[in-house]
């Protein structure tokens, strides 16, 4: 391997050996804040580590990986993502006993995973890094070993373990088919046998678990509100972005929208997934399951691009995952920030119901305001990333003709909006009687949620940066 094709391997080669190095010092010396330090500064320099790999791409390293600027910044979206949970976490553990320390590896090893998804163009590359992600995320999903979390990460393994199922047969079915398993050249020359199209079908479905989109997201509700606030922000994020992007650079190859069956199959996909995720939010009253039926109609939404096609659709959902990642961790900041809080009564138990939002206004003014930014962009008011998202995906699709996608997605989001007002009336009702107004100084992940605060409205109010940076990488 020479040195052009280590600097491009860069970043992911320092977060493994933060992930080595983390686990050397747990073996010797266990301290919450030095294992959360640890791991912040491996990703912060794993993110500065995008400079010199940014120069060195594209670089095909190994068969397995092809590292280009669209892989790196999504890498960069993802190291964003595992260091802002890492630093909410750091918070969020400290109210809570036992022993922490390795939820940090296990983040940074989940990390790892996400990365090598974005550069995989090999399907032994992209199983690698999918498998590294999800047997981290068990571990994260049931860490705290209570009952709710640990029957959470044994459904999560149970849907992975499916979802690797069905993606190895249909990579195996492919291979009969074409004889190759690189992405460039299975879209060199497609197939169009039973092999073919049954392999591309159950590749998709396994996907489809992952992405757990409808009709593939049962029990998606259970694995969020029983993990622990952290480790559900990361599902919530890293988790579904690195896999959407696989899927985008696979559909893209294959030239995707002008595949017939493919593209009808994802299209009911899609609205299914735009309705289910819109209504089931209306009936929830835990708001990690709300949060985690909306990402079901977020993933709908990107589809829409996604099956409009072309460079224009691929940076229109590059940037609605950005805009996505940004404000649901903005939500989950602010419920781990009020799980952490004396007033939440236990702080075993995370603040995940609505009752505790209730008054949330007078109780502590400025998450309530973090939170409604942050449900406003869900939602797509302007002013926020969540509009300027939609807003280009709507284009997109309208552009291709997609009309009964343009059409959904304007129905849907308005559908959804219903629950997100609601959980914003519910803060700004009077607090409960005998509810004390709790103040904790917590400069470390207020300053966090400050600064996702502000990019939710920067991305929201000025866009133009980083548009032009995704057009110049693809």
């Amino acid at each position: 391997m020479n040195t052009t094709e280590l600097t491009a391997l860069l970043p992911m080669i320092v977060v493994a050996a933060t992930a080595v190095f983390l686990l050397l010092v747990i073996a010797f010396y266990r301290q919450h804040q030095v294992a959360a330090g640890i791991t912040a500064v491996g990703i912060t320099a794993s993110l500065a580590a995008l400079w010199p790999a940014w120069n060195a791409v594209p670089q095909a390293v190994t068969p397995l990986l092809v590292v280009d600027r669209y892989g790196l910044l999504l890498m960069g979206l993802l190291l964003f993502t595992g260091l802002v949970v890492t630093l909410l976490a750091a918070s969020y553990w400290s109210q809570r006993g036992g022993q922490r320390e390795e939820f940090y590896l296990l983040l940074l090893l989940a990390t790892l995973g996400t990365a090598v998804l974005t550069v995989s163009a090999h399907f032994a590359g992209f199983f690698l890094g999918l498998e590294l992600l999800s047997v981290s995320l068990y571990g994260l999903i049931a860490y705290p070993r209570q009952t709710d979390s640990i029957q959470a990460g044994v459904k999560y393994l149970v849907l992975a373990a499916v979802s690797a199922a069905f993606m190895l047969f249909g990579m195996a079915l492919v291979y009969a088919d074409r004889g190759t398993m690189f992405l460039e050249q299975l879209a060199a020359a497609p197939g169009s046998g039973l092999l073919w199209s049954a392999g591309l079908a159950l590749l998709l479905v396994g996907i489809g678990f992952k992405l757990a989109i409808v009709p593939f997201h049962m029990w998606i509700g259970d694995v969020y509100a029983g993990a622990p606030a952290p480790a559900a922000a990361f599902v919530a994020t890293a988790s579904k972005t690195a896999v959407f992007a696989v899927l985008l650079r696979f559909f893209l190859a294959l030239h995707g929208p002008q595949m017939p069956s493919l593209a009808v199959a994802m299209t009911i996909t899609a609205v299914l997934s735009m309705l289910g995720g819109s209504i089931l939010v209306l009936v929830q009253r835990n708001v990690k399951r709300l949060l985690a039926y909306s990402s079901i109609a977020h993933i709908g939404y990107a589809l829409v691009a996604f099956l409009a096609g072309g460079t224009g659709a691929a940076v229109a959902v590059a940037f609605y995952l950005a805009a996505y990642s940004v404000t649901t961790l903005v939500a989950f900041g602010v419920l781990m920030r009020l799980s952490s809080l004396a007033g939440n009564g236990d702080t075993d138990t995370d603040a995940d119901m609505l009752d505790d939002y209730q008054g949330l206004f007078w109780r502590q003014p400025g998450l309530a305001v973090m939170l409604t930014a942050a449900l406003f962009s869900l939602a797509g008011i302007p002013l926020t990333a969540g509009f300027v998202g939609k807003f280009m995906l709507l284009t997109t699709g309208v552009r291709a003709q997609e009309w009964l996608l343009a059409i959904t997605l304007a129905v849907s989001s308005g559908v959804s909006l219903f629950a997100y007002l609601h959980w914003v009336v519910v803060m700004f009702r009077a607090a409960p009687e005998g509810m004390m107004v709790v103040r904790v100084k917590r400069p470390l992940s207020t300053t966090v949620l400050a600064t996702l605060l502000l990019l939710l409205l920067w991305l929201g109010v000025y866009p133009a940066p980083l548009l032009s940076l995704l057009q110049n990488s693809f």
